[in-house]
């Protein structure tokens, strides 16, 4: 994830058990091709539209510290600070599925609004 601007979809991954089956699913019905990405023991995998370019969203293992991520796309919208945004969730009737962590050159959380729909917030915080 670049810079983008807070209030901005800055990506979207899917985060299931069998990334390797869901992986081939989405190359065959959509026409993604994929990109591996090291995880040490396993690869999860970044989706490549046809013809190639920019990754356009990811493919996970539900394991370490994803293994608590709920089975479903998974937008990450651009937050100024995720842990003022993870406590305004919780203020205003949400819940804070998993806590404010590390992600690549950022922070990210997941919340479930009061209508029960999953989103994750993200902070870049390569400043």
């Amino acid at each position: 994830m670049s810079d983008p601007k807070p209030g901005t979809v800055a990506w979207r991954d899917l985060t299931v058990p069998d990334a390797e089956a869901v992986r081939d699913f989405y190359e065959a019905v959509v026409g993604w091709s994929s990109e591996a990405v090291d995880m040490g023991e396993y690869s999860d995998f970044v989706m490549v539209p046809q013809g190639g370019g920019d990754g356009v969203a990811g493919i996970c293992h539900a394991r370490g510290g994803n293994a608590d991520i709920p089975p479903q796309w998974m937008l990450y919208v651009v937050v100024e600070d995720v842990t003022a945004s993870a406590d305004v969730c919780r203020e205003n009737g949400g819940e804070v599925l998993v806590d404010p962590r590390g992600l690549g050159g950022g922070r990210f959380c997941v919340i479930r609004d009061p209508a029960g729909a999953v989103l994750a917030l993200y902070q870049n915080v390569t400043d």
